[in-house]
């Protein structure tokens, strides 16, 4: 188990950087697996600033206000429902994440569960394809189906319910 090995280096003295390809380890990523067993051991874990997908998103999408909330990934299968016709039941936006297998299908559920809510669909932030798509989950749709290039990559939707 390379968690073992990466504790017993940790508790002997040594300093261990966890860096992900995909964003902020942690954060909706199995880094997460190995900070919880740091704490539980009792190791110092601190955070280094960098590139988060959510704050990037929320920086660059333009509404208004100072809340929101981060909900990680749409729900794969049970309790995907729910969990779109609960988005309206917020007074804030909401961020969550999506992948690129099923982009489509979330724009589809959207649409059904909140037909005129305003999106911000950021797509492959801090990256070279970076960008911010904002409408309706139709036109978001319309727009990723008329170039399927773009449906591919990684998603942060924020759905603002006002």
């Amino acid at each position: 188990d390379v968690h073992v090995k990466i504790l017993e280096d940790l508790q002997s003295g040594m300093h261990v950087a966890l860096v992900s390809d995909a964003g902020t380890p942690g954060v909706s990523d199995p880094g997460v697996l190995l900070v919880a067993r740091a704490r539980k051991a009792g190791v110092r874990v601190d955070a280094i600033a960098g590139a988060s997908a959510v704050t990037a998103a929320v920086s660059i999408a333009g509404f208004t206000g100072n809340q929101f909330s981060f909900l990680g990934f749409a729900p794969q299968k049970k309790g995907r429902e729910t969990f779109f016709a609960s988005l309206l039941d917020f007074k804030h936006p909401v961020v969550f994440f999506e992948s690129t297998h099923r982009i489509i299908k979330t724009l589809t559920s959207l649409s059904e569960h909140a037909p005129v809510a305003k999106l911000y669909i950021g797509r492959e932030l801090t990256k070279m394809h970076e960008e911010m798509l904002i409408g309706t989950a139709a036109d978001i749709m319309t727009t990723l189906e008329a170039e399927p290039v773009r449906q591919k990559g990684e998603f942060v939707i924020i759905i603002d319910p006002r």
